[in-house]
């Protein structure tokens, strides 16, 4: 048993930093372990021993459970502490949210993580202009759709991306531009995503969740 739950990340992880912020919209206390994705800390053998799958995030519960996978983790948390809830009520609400959340966690994201992109770069000798122009296409793509969505909803607060509250799609998006900028890619084309990134940032669970304000960040 431990006092309170863990959760093993890296700062500028995008499934990390989409953790966080649904913990900090739920209000759950948790201890921050940082695993260095960078020194390939997470393939040492003390942390194949909590996610032998050897990637962040890894939630360690009080009773020593493991939860690892950021959209069960996100899941579990919506289920687990139903105050200020991820998705909406509604079920076709719900179906809009979780679509908006896909087009970032299925179709953005998983071909743009640190594994695919040193693969692009060492076993398929990949020149970095190569490489960053994959990275810039997938994310220009992913966020033309989503941009478009967000333009078809006249109900939403301009704020986010559904309603008039942080949702799982605000919790997915914000990492995908963090990780957008960190890696050059021109989205001035799309304002709807721009204004939900500054409007969310401003909140106090998203500034918590904020990659540069995490402890194992480089210090200026």
């Amino acid at each position: 048993m431990i006092s309170v739950m863990k959760l093993y990340n890296f700062f500028r992880s995008g499934t990390s930093h989409r953790t966080r912020i649904a913990m900090n919209l739920k209000g759950v206390d948790y201890d921050y372990v940082p695993v260095n994705l960078a020194k390939g800390e997470n393939w040492h053998e003390d942390f194949l021993a909590i996610n032998p799958q050897g990637l962040v995030p890894a939630l360690q519960l009080e009773n020593g459970t493991v939860l690892t996978q950021s959209v069960a983790i996100l899941e579990w948390l919506d289920e687990a502490y139903p105050q200020n809830p991820l998705l909406p009520k509604d079920l076709v609400d719900r179906a809009h949210v979780r679509a908006l959340a896909a087009v970032i966690g299925s179709d953005i994201h998983p071909i743009n993580n640190r594994r695919i992109l040193e693969y692009l770069r060492n076993d398929l000798d990949q020149e970095e202009i190569a490489v960053q122009a994959w990275i810039a296409n997938w994310i220009q793509k992913g966020f033309s759709a989503i941009e478009a969505l967000l333009a078809q909803d006249t109900k939403r607060y301009k704020g986010f991306c559904f309603g008039n509250s942080p949702t799982l799609a605000d919790a997915y998006l914000i990492p995908q531009v963090y990780s957008a900028r960190r890696f050059n890619v021109d989205i001035s084309a799309y304002p709807n995503i721009l204004a939900i990134d500054e409007y969310c940032n401003s909140l106090e669970a998203f500034k918590k969740a904020y990659p540069d304000n995490q402890v194992d960040a480089p210090k200026a």
